[in-house]
């Protein structure tokens, strides 16, 4: 873990599922009672999870090798994860603890996702989170979606703070990409759904947390 050199952060974006908020469990339910409608055998959790952060698109890949046959499911997918979108998700720990020093700090925190809106908005709301949230991007809110740096320029517009001065968290390269371009500081958070074959080094974040525990050190707060 890097010991902080730059100043504190005018702002705090975060990416949602697997970064704030630990989606995989629901997402994966809904993707095996999919396939157990369809005949299928569910799928290990450790085979889904890493797909996660890729959205509806690639678990329905996973789960379905037809083409047609995942075009059908994708409302079905969507309905049903919709109905259960907080039965078993969490925020990840230490990240309760984290909003609340920035809460208490005036430090604005909010998120910017590729999650589509009608996703992020029931999810936010079922954990309490829209009120607390200074501004939530979701993946259909502007016309681009990470890793273009738009929907982390237009978060900053939002909330009134300079890219230069806001830290952006997230779990794939897409989100680093983004952030960079943006012109923000990164933090690459590896508790989130990385793949084996993914290579966080390469994605050059200014730093990479193991847990969200070490974020609060990292920016020399303490809870």
């Amino acid at each position: 873990m890097r010991i902080k050199s730059c100043p504190l952060p005018q702002a705090v974006l975060f990416d949602l599922d697997g970064t704030l908020v630990d989606t995989a469990p629901d997402l994966a339910n809904t993707l095996n009672h999919l396939r157990r409608e369809q005949g299928l055998p569910p799928l290990p959790y450790d085979t889904i999870r890493p797909q996660v952060s890729h959205g509806t698109a690639a678990l329905l890949d996973l789960g379905f090798p037809d083409d047609h046959q995942r075009e059908r499911l994708r409302q079905p997918f969507l309905d049903h994860y919709r109905d259960n979108i907080a039965v078993e998700t969490r925020l990840f720990p230490g990240i309760d603890e984290l909003l609340q020093v920035l809460e208490q700090r005036l430090i604005p925190w909010g998120v910017v996702t590729n999650k589509p809106a009608e996703l992020t908005d029931p999810l936010m709301t079922a954990l309490a989170l829209t009120e607390r949230a200074a501004c939530i991007i979701s993946g259909d809110t502007i016309a681009y979606r990470k890793p273009h740096p738009g929907p982390l320029l237009h978060a900053c517009e939002q909330i009134a703070v300079a890219a230069s001065d806001c830290l952006y968290i997230g779990d794939a390269e897409r989100d680093i990409r983004a952030g960079r371009a943006a012109g923000m500081t990164t933090l690459a958070a590896l508790f989130g759904y990385l793949a084996e074959e993914d290579d966080p080094v390469s994605w050059h974040a200014d730093a990479m947390i193991s847990s969200a525990h070490d974020i609060l050190p990292w920016l020399g707060l303490e809870a």
